[in-house]
């Protein structure tokens, strides 16, 4: 049985060093450093990742900052060498003969906002409050542990197949899973298992198959006109921010379908540069969502026209870049019943539910697609926790008897998996 004091030490430790979306240099070296004491093989994110379908790269610059963070930090030079550009996550993979192909997948980044320093936020109190400018503020830190404990669990078995971790990077930017996918390194795992911490959920609770993801694609839309002087010859200049503004307004009228539920948002803006200059670029950060990928695109398709038309009206041009996207999911029937059997004889359990709607996105859709069409079973797991502030909150916290739970939970399933046969 994974230890408790070690899962709550592998948490504690990732939370106070939180790192975004492939920047994930100093996590991709703890958890590498674990799997090396538990004598697991693992291959690091460019061995696994399609460099061409990753988005939301930061630039160099930023990935370099990060980069020497972590190195500062104690991270190993091979590790730094082999995630170079971003190309951060792990696979481990443990083989013992014939049998099912099994994939547990885990995100581990971090949020790129302040945690709360208040005297009742536990992280801060207990001293392992973030040590860097971001945030585990969605349990990133707890699903990493839960990875490696059910890792470790499963290693002292008896099963024959194969078993695999993947420590996703990049969710936060819904960008990390494409990638995987579409290298196809999963494309042989008959059942795949993704988890998630809260939700919503309390600790004791336990979701067997999460469905009703929103299909999500988020887009930068920037502006250009033409400056000039605002007192003097404002009509030589054609204004970017009066486009965009436009643009903002009439997003929010985007026809909503029939077919089922859909999202716009407009989520971060700026242009200009003075209150005397006709301000010549503009940007909007937004994002729309779809209850199903259809309805996704059917939004993103109107959302493009409302940004073309009004950077016409005032004389600009837009340019509009999708940044990331995920589809929507299922979990499948099969699975599910393992995970719920397995919570039903779980120690501190004391809620099972079949399936529930996450009402939002989460990019581990693209991999249960991807396995999916190739004849796999996939489902998404929700295990509850009491936190104290909302996901993505600055005093967002787990309870940390969620971290047994969940590998309790897991490894039931799992080894159940493993008896069947695809």
């Amino acid at each position: 049985m994974a230890d408790h004091e070690w899962l709550r030490r592998v948490r504690r430790d990732l939370h106070r060093h939180p790192e975004p979306g492939w920047c994930e240099f100093y996590t991709t070296g703890y958890i590498a450093d674990e799997l090396d004491a538990l004598g697991v093989e693992y291959e690091l994110g460019r061995d696994f990742l399609a460099a061409d379908a990753r988005l939301s790269v930061p630039d160099e610059e930023t990935i370099g900052e990060w980069r020497e963070r972590a190195r500062d930090a104690g991270t190993r030079e091979d590790v730094l060498d082999a995630c170079d550009g971003g190309f951060t996550g792990l696979l481990a993979t443990v083989e013992r003969g014939e049998g099912p192909v099994i994939t547990l997948r885990v995100d581990i980044d971090g949020l790129p906002r302040e945690e709360s320093s208040a005297d009742d936020h536990t992280p801060a109190r207990e001293g392992f409050r973030s040590e860097t400018p971001a945030m585990h503020a969605c349990g990133h830190d707890a699903h990493a542990a839960i990875g490696l404990g059910v890792l470790a669990d499963v290693l002292e078995g008896d099963f024959s197949g194969t078993f695999r971790v993947l420590f996703q990077p990049a969710e936060e930017l819904a960008s990390g899973a494409k990638p995987v996918a579409e290298s196809g390194v999963l494309d042989d795992t008959d059942y795949l298992f993704a988890t998630h911490v809260g939700l919503d959920h309390p600790t004791g609770e336990v979701t067997a198959g999460i469905e009703g993801f929103l299909a999500v694609r988020q887009f930068r839309a920037d502006f250009a006109g033409e400056s000039a002087h605002a007192g003097a010859k404002p009509e030589e200049g054609r204004n970017a921010v009066q486009a965009m503004a436009t643009a903002v307004q009439n997003l929010y009228s985007v026809p909503r379908h029939g077919d089922g539920a859909t999202r716009v948002n407009a989520g971060r803006v700026g242009g200009g540069t003075a209150s005397n200059i006709v301000p010549d670029e503009a940007f909007i950060e937004g994002e729309v969502r779809g209850e199903t990928t259809e309805l996704m695109e059917y939004t993103y398709d109107r959302a493009t026209t409302v940004l073309d038309a009004a950077a016409a009206m005032h004389d600009c041009t837009v340019d509009t870049d999708m940044r990331a996207e995920a589809p929507n999911a299922e979990s499948d029937d099969e699975l599910r019943a393992l995970v719920a059997a397995a919570a039903d004889v779980t120690p501190d359990v004391e809620r099972v539910v079949d399936r529930d709607d996450l009402g939002g996105s989460e990019d581990a859709t693209y991999l249960m697609e991807r396995v999916q069409s190739q004849g796999g079973l996939a489902t998404y797991v929700g295990v509850g926790t009491d936190h104290p502030g909302g996901h993505h909150s600055a005093t967002f916290d787990v309870d940390e008897a969620t971290l047994d739970i969940a590998v309790d939970v897991l490894v039931g399933a799992i080894g159940e998996a493993f008896k069947q046969r695809p």
